[in-house]
């Protein structure tokens, strides 16, 4: 799989590490913060085709990058840069 990064231009999968979906995760101040982190983790939806996920360039720019790509596929269909609070 090829990731194109917006400062180093389209890269091998290797230099990337995967850090998950770009929904938000549960508040670990709340009462039921355990419930809530367990609903995210094992019974959150997990559709097939398009989908935005959160990669890190650890071998390249070192920039946050929230690529596009179809799960059945696996066709990277972008990549832009994250920006914080954005998803």
């Amino acid at each position: 799989m090829r990731i194109p990064c917006p400062f180093c231009g389209e890269r091998d999968l290797v230099e990337f590490a995967y850090h998950g979906d770009t929904e938000s995760r549960p508040d670990p101040a709340t009462a039921d913060a355990p419930q809530r982190f367990f609903d995210a983790v094992y019974l959150r939806d997990n559709p097939a085709g398009r989908h935005q996920e959160l990669w890190y360039h650890a071998q390249g720019c070192r920039s946050w990058l929230v690529v596009t790509r179809d799960t059945k596929t696996h066709e990277v269909l972008g990549a832009t840069l994250a920006k914080r609070g954005a998803a």
